[in-house]
């Protein structure tokens, strides 16, 4: 996986980017909107999603790390391929179609080429739980106050999977001695742990 790209801007098109990589040229296709930030002749980073077919490896380059990241999700949508997901980008920002799944806002999704009204549905079903299990819908709930951030993160995780409120709670208990163990226990870990608790009952 080629996550980032670094090196000087040798050509720029209206879709793609050259960029010079230890004496090598490396082609990454990127939306309008990112071409626009970059200069021939000057150094630029981009973060990079490498797709993989049969026949050919593209590279597809983003201006942040947070576009790349909707990108790779929007992929997971039934019918989204790479192509239509940096559509998707072109048009709406990442807030913007944040905003747009978790509200269920077909006219915004709609609003992207290649997208049409059944198409939209099938992403909010398909992506509304995901968004919210990374962390990246808009304005989450938050916990009350004096609630660790790592049961917080683990907490929305198991939701965002299926599990009831009252469930992911229960294991959160469960795994909390892990904390006491090891302050700096990483929540990937415990996320780790409390899947298998409930997959125990």
């Amino acid at each position: 996986m080629i996550a980032q790209l670094s090196g000087t801007v040798l050509q720029a098109g209206p879709t793609s980017v050259v960029v010079e990589v230890g004496g090598f040229g490396v082609l990454a296709l990127c939306s309008p909107a990112t071409i626009a930030d970059l200069r021939v002749g000057q150094r630029a980073t981009l973060a990079t999603a490498l797709i993989v077919r049969e026949d050919s490896l593209t590279l597809y380059g983003f201006a942040t790390t947070e576009e790349r990241e909707f990108f790779e999700l929007l992929l997971t949508a039934t019918g989204v391929g790479p192509k239509l997901a940096q559509a998707a980008l072109a048009v709406l920002s990442p807030k913007a179609l944040r905003s747009a799944i978790a509200q269920e806002n077909l006219v915004q999704l709609c609003k992207v080429p290649g997208i049409g009204r059944k198409g939209a549905q099938r992403m909010v079903i398909e992506l509304k739980d995901k968004i919210n299990t990374l962390g990246l819908a808009d304005d989450p709930v938050r916990p009350e106050v004096g609630v660790p951030l790592w049961r917080e993160q683990v907490g929305q995780g198991l939701q965002g999977l299926g599990w009831s409120a009252k469930d992911a709670e229960l294991a959160c208990a469960e795994v909390e001695y892990l904390t006491l163990e090891d302050p700096d226990v990483a929540v990937p870990v415990l996320m780790r742990a409390a899947l298998q608790t409930l997959a125990r009952r």
